[in-house]
């Protein structure tokens, strides 16, 4: 069987969310699967900035390139619903897309495709105006109805599938994502771990959050809550007033800087303009962008990692921290409750104060942080991508 994959997606060399999944499913599916051949489908006038020989040793995945500039194929597939992809590739009993895309397919040719998320369709309000255009004419309804079968990364997304585009549940297929192996505890001996810390400039303890700097990813209440944090540990020890073990508790609080690591996405400008706001700006660090090979080593230096999203399809950063070893506050929304489950802090987005106490409780309590830690451990282990590399699979099988 010939599976055409739309691999478009990697050409840029990102390392996001739809990047993740597509190259830990890829790899995995290939280390899985020797009896089919896989076309990877790939369109680009420049050369690609991801390294595509990573899949030379699989003898059954070949490249299939052309040099039609990106923008002119998506107004073909939009405008002519033409050139059918499978024959770009010189024919296919499958085309996959692993992510939301511009395409076109031959009417005899079977079609699943993934999709993360609708945030999109549920909170249009944290996208640029570019960005809605976009998904206005990508149609992502008409992609889902068109598909044979869709793969939903969490059952979050599954319901809104289900519920916004009005596809019965027999179509949808939850599989969910996973995360490399390179996250994991790491030994405190490992100098690396040492030259991560100086290469970015982190202090000796922090609180982090890892992702897109973007409205959907709530950052400003990520400052309001660590300035208000902040503000109720300087208070008490300014003042004593409090019995002398929360003032020394309190004084252990007021040393934890905040790290908030990530490239920026659009209106950046209001949440720099909070930080310079904020009375505790000297102690929040912005290392910007994280090359990928830092990450494990970045979530291991921190002591505790916060992601109060106000929506996630999946939610890969708390997944790695918890592999990490690193204790989680992330929100009860969407389907960061089934990443996280009972491993994690939950809290109310919308609520500063609520995000403040979880970080008071967590780097106050030794045992609370000790068993969030070990609870996830365990949760991590549910996602790993050779079984989501077989769940896929089994899907191929018409």
């Amino acid at each position: 069987m010939k599976i055409c994959v739309d691999a478009r997606c990697l050409i840029e060399g990102r390392r996001t969310g739809v990047e993740e999944y597509t190259l830990g499913l890829l790899l995995n599916l290939f280390e899985l699967d020797q009896k089919n051949e896989y076309l990877l489908f790939l369109s680009s006038w420049k050369k690609p900035k991801f390294n595509f020989s990573v899949f030379a040793k699989y003898t059954n995945v070949k490249i299939k390139k052309n040099r039609i500039p990106n923008k002119i194929l998506n107004f073909s597939f939009w405008y002519l619903n033409w050139p059918k992809i499978d024959k770009l590739v010189g024919g296919a009993d499958i085309v996959f897309f692993p992510n939301i895309i511009f395409g076109a397919v031959s009417k005899n040719i079977k079609v699943i495709a993934t999709i993360h998320d609708l945030s999109f369709e549920r909170y249009p309000e944290y996208f640029s105006w570019k960005r809605r255009f976009w998904h206005i004419f990508i149609n992502s309804k008409k992609i889902c109805r068109r598909a044979d079968k869709i793969i939903a990364i969490s059952d979050s997304t599954a319901s809104d599938i289900s519920s916004l585009y009005e596809i019965g549940k027999e179509k949808i297929n939850i599989i969910p994502s996973a995360i490399a192996d390179n996250f994991h505890i790491i030994n405190r001996n490992d100098k690396k771990l040492l030259e991560v810390k100086e290469k970015y400039n982190l202090p000796f303890k922090f609180i982090l959050y890892l992702g897109t700097i973007e409205p959907r990813k709530n950052i400003l209440g990520i400052i309001r809550a660590y300035n208000k944090l902040q503000s109720s540990a300087e208070t008490s020890v300014e003042t004593g007033l409090k019995p002398v073990s929360t003032v020394a508790c309190n004084d252990e609080i007021a040393k934890y800087k905040l790290v908030i690591a990530g490239s920026s996405g659009w209106l950046g400008e209001e949440f720099f303009e909070e930080i310079e706001r904020s009375k505790f700006k000297e102690k929040i660090i912005l290392p910007g962008f994280i090359e990928d090979c830092d990450k494990p080593f970045m979530y291991n230096l921190s002591s505790l990692f916060i992601y109060p999203s106000f929506f996630e399809g999946f939610g890969f950063p708390p997944l790695e921290a918890m592999s990490c070893g690193v204790p989680i506050i992330a929100s009860n929304n969407s389907s960061l409750p089934e990443i996280c489950g009972n491993a994690a802090i939950l809290i109310d987005p919308h609520k500063p104060e609520e995000i403040c106490e979880a970080m008071k409780q967590i780097l106050s309590d030794k045992a609370l942080r000790e068993k969030l830690v070990q609870k996830g451990m365990e949760k991590s282990k549910e996602f790993n991508w050779k079984k989501t590399a077989e769940k896929t699979l089994k899907m191929f099988v018409f």
